[in-house]
Order: C-alpha cells, then sequence, then structure tokens
C-alpha cells in the first residue's frame, strides 16, 4: 500500500516538483518500488493460505517455492523493465511524470505471476475457508486491466489497485479474526 500510495504522490506533485533531476529520480524509485515490492504477494498469498490452514500450504516446500517464485518475479522485472530503462519527462491528463521512453514489450511477466499466484491463493480461500474477496477483487484487477475505459486519466487502473487492495487487506483481518475466534 506504501508504494501504491507513493506511487500517487509523485504523480499528484509531480507538476508542482517541475521537470528535472529530483523528479526523475522519485520516479525512478516508483519503477524500483514497483518491481522489489509487488512481488511481495506472492509470499502474503501463501500466509494467507497457510493462516486459513489449508493443508498443502502448510508445507515447507510451498513456502520455499514462494520465496523462490518471489525472487524470480523480482529478477524478471529488473531484467525486463529496469535494465536500460530510460525514462523521459510525459505529461498526461495534466500530471508531469518520468515514464518509460521505450513502448512495453509484451505482457507485464511479473505482474502476471503475482496475479497468478493470487487468484489460485483466493480461489483456495474461497473453497476452503468461505472467503471469496481475495478471489474477487483480483478478478476485478485483471479485468480492469484487461478492459480499456474511455475515461481521460489513469485513475482507473489506480481505482482497480485500490480495490485489490482493500480486498486483501479485508482477507488479513478476516484471517486475523479467525485465528482470534479458532485459539
Amino acid at each position: 500500500m506504501a508504494a501504491l500510495i507513493y506511487d500517487n504522490a509523485i504523480y499528484a506533485l509531480g507538476t508542482f516538483i517541475g521537470e528535472g533531476t529530483f523528479l526523475k529520480t522519485l520516479n525512478l524509485l516508483r519503477f524500483w518500488l514497483h518491481a522489489l515490492i509487488t512481488p511481495t504477494l506472492i509470499l502474503f498469498s501463501i500466509a494467507s493460505m497457510r493462516e486459513a490452514n489449508i493443508k498443502w500450504a502448510q508445507q515447507s516446500w510451498v513456502l520455499l517455492f514462494g520465496v523462490l517464485y518471489t525472487i524470480v518475479a523480482i529478477f524478471i522485472e529488473i531484467i525486463t523493465v529496469l535494465n536500460g530503462l530510460v525514462l523521459q519527462a510525459s505529461k498526461e491528463y495534466g500530471a508531469l511524470s518520468y515514464s518509460s521512453a521505450e513502448e512495453a514489450s509484451g505482457p507485464p511477466i511479473m505482474i502476471l505471476m503475482v496475479l497468478i499466484a493470487l487468484l489460485i491463493a483466493g480461489f483456495m480461500l474461497w473453497w476452503k475457508a468461505k472467503w471469496p474477496w481475495m478471489f474477487i477483487g483480483t478478478l476485478i484487477m485483471i479485468i480492469g486491466s484487461v478492459v480499456s475505459f474511455d475515461i481521460n486519466s489513469n485513475a482507473m487502473t489506480n481505482a482497480f489497485e485500490l480495490i485489490l487492495l482493500f480486498t486483501l487487506v479485508w482477507t488479513k483481518k478476516q484471517l486475523d479474526l479467525n485465528r482470534l475466534y479458532v485459539h
């Protein structure tokens, strides 16, 4: 959530800060936070299943796989997005920021990896713990990313990210409540 808040704050403040090295550095940090923090949602997925007492998720190999999968997702983002990244100033919908000078060549692999983990965990939580909201939030995020909306703003993408984060926080709160009542 902190990375999403930072991301939006830099977009909002970009015009006030103005073009230059300082704003460019702040935007570069956005890319690095995205690469290093977003994949940790894979670990959240595994932790959620473990906390819900989903038996196969309790096995040590699942946690090891999750850690390795997270590391691979981080390295893929570093190699495919950050390696050779050239930022250029751009003004979109009145907001000044720095974005990649190159168009994305293909789907965002790291994001797909994270969404797969969230979908699996969300489905398992729905099936085993009767908690559908992580799955629904992930599905809304996927649909929101695929469907194009005729709105002159990046707010839709941020809204879908916010919905996803809300359902993840809600899932964590629900798992915490269940643990209090079980123990």
